[in-house]
């Protein structure tokens, strides 16, 4: 079965329709602070293309690599992150978020066929689409075909995305068996799902207080543990992670608010300004003054 949690999963995406559950984003990381986006996870499908960069994925515990033209398939409820390594701009990146009803009502035999397989297949949690592979040379066509249209919003471009979406599963139901698959081991589902528990915590408290008891607390291990599952999974110690967090939000304040340099520290879970900025400037390379948006 696929990693169900009770909790509150950490990416709450408000469709503008909620008739039409997609969602269509692109320039987004030209507002991340060094064109990189924290790990987090939703209930939707994800479909992202590279369209001039190399752009470096984390899915669950895996790292994939999209050249320019190449797009990935993000299964539902797996952790994921965004990178770019290079490229002299902010790659648009195209990319949608969009529930499975939009594909097939959930009560049908069609979602209980073709789509529900894919999305509780704990071994596929990306598919990646390859620019220049003659078999994926029809879900190129459809997934520009659906930017295309959710740019545009002409008449009935609703019914020319739900086809294309309808291809793109009819694509992965007919290769199903012979898509690449990531095998995971109960070790490995077991962290994932104690890293996603403690990244709620962890997102949902960081302007408080909190040590790295609290954050293995969240699920139920020691904090040795919780040591060892974030090095497995993010490379890095709960602290720093909850610092990186801490100063990724401080980052999108001083890009968007008005508030002064102490209180977007507070805010942030810091408590002096002179070690904020020390680690603003360690993170990012320069001063958080630098970060602000003119005129804010």
């Amino acid at each position: 079965m696929s990693i169900q949690l009770d909790h509150q999963f950490r990416e709450q995406v408000s469709h503008t329709d909620a008739d039409f559950p997609i969602s269509f984003f692109h320039d987004e990381l030209a507002q991340l602070p060094n064109r990189s986006g924290p790990l987090h996870w939703h209930p939707e499908f994800e479909i992202a293309t590279s369209q001039d960069a190399i752009l470096a994925f984390q899915v669950g515990q895996s790292h994939v690599i999209l050249q320019p033209g190449d797009s990935i398939f993000i299964n539902a409820n797996v952790p994921h992150s965004i990178r770019q390594l290079e490229g002299s701009a902010p790659d648009p990146m195209p990319n949608i978020v969009f529930d499975a009803a939009l594909a097939a009502a959930g009560n049908s035999i069609v979602n209980r066929q073709y789509i529900q397989p894919i999305k509780t297949c704990d071994s596929l949690p990306y598919v990646h689409f390859r620019t220049g592979e003659k078999s994926c040379a029809g879900i190129h066509a459809a997934i520009r075909e659906i930017y295309a249209e959710l740019s545009g919003r002409g008449p009935c471009y609703e019914m020319r995305v739900q086809r294309s979406l309808n291809s793109i599963f009819e694509y992965l139901a007919l290769h199903f068996e012979s898509l690449p698959r990531v095998e995971t081991s109960r070790i490995q589902m077991s962290t994932q799902i104690r890293i996603q528990q403690m990244l709620s915590y962890l997102y949902d408290h960081y302007a408080e207080d909190i040590r790295l008891r609290d954050i293995a607390q969240a699920a139920s291990i020691s904090r040795s543990e919780a040591g060892r599952c974030f090095q497995a999974y993010m490379g890095c110690s709960p602290v720093e992670a909850l610092i990186q967090y801490r100063l990724q939000t401080a980052h999108a304040m001083l890009r968007d608010s008005e508030k002064t340099l102490l209180e977007i520290c507070l805010a942030c879970g810091f408590h002096s300004v002179n070690y904020f900025s020390r680690q603003f400037r360690r993170y990012y390379g320069c001063a958080p003054s630098a970060a602000r948006t003119p005129g804010k």
